[in-house]
């Protein structure tokens, strides 16, 4: 099922959780100016993952930033984070104020092109505070994200535009996977950060 003209901060799932997709919660020519400034300021690095015990570089780069150098592990490496700069501490703020939650942490992703995407998965780490939001805030390139419950294979998809807010809360990622499918049709840089809660 694809959701491109839902209904504004309504929730895309039919059951066993809630995502609120807000649309785009600035301007284009601001969306455009944050894009800018995170692809030239972040402290991008390839993102690295162990797979059958075989360390795997990936095309796609990551940052990981938050309230204090917490560590935050998944695909089985560590990563701890760096101080928040002045960008991120303002859609920090930005996206509490709209989603109604707090954050103490953010994982950025940059997709090179629409080649890259991620897999089928859930962040269901043992870092991060149980059942707790997740904001999405995505810029640049345009892209389809898709939603698949684990018992039913019910798909639901969203295509997330520059400046777009989605937030993945309640038992989402208990039912839920999600994958960002690559396409031949893009083929312009794409960032995402990802506000999470380390849990204390």
């Amino acid at each position: 099922m694809d959701l491109f003209n839902s209904e504004i901060g309504s929730n895309l799932l039919p059951f066993d959780g809630e995502v609120n997709y807000y649309g785009p919660i600035m301007s284009i020519e601001r969306a455009q100016d944050y894009y800018e400034k995170l692809l030239q300021d972040i402290n991008w690095e390839n993102d690295k993952a162990i797979i059958f015990g075989k360390l795997i570089i990936t095309k796609r780069k990551v940052a990981w930033y938050g309230d204090q150098p917490f560590d935050y592990t998944y695909s089985k490496t560590t990563k701890s984070a760096l101080p928040w700069n002045k960008e991120l501490l303002e859609l920090k703020e930005l996206v509490e104020q709209k989603s109604d939650e707090t954050f103490n942490s953010c994982l950025l992703n940059l997709y090179n092109s629409g080649e890259e995407g991620m897999s089928w998965h859930s962040d269901g780490e043992k870092d991060l505070k149980k059942n707790g939001a997740i904001a999405s805030l995505s810029f640049g390139a345009e892209r389809k994200f898709s939603f698949k419950h684990r018992d039913t294979k019910q798909n639901v998809s969203v295509l997330l535009e520059r400046g777009s807010l989605l937030v993945m809360k309640a038992e989402t990622q208990a039912h839920w996977l999600h994958r960002l499918p690559p396409t031949k049709k893009v083929n312009t840089p794409r960032i995402n950060l990802t506000f999470r809660t380390i849990a204390s």
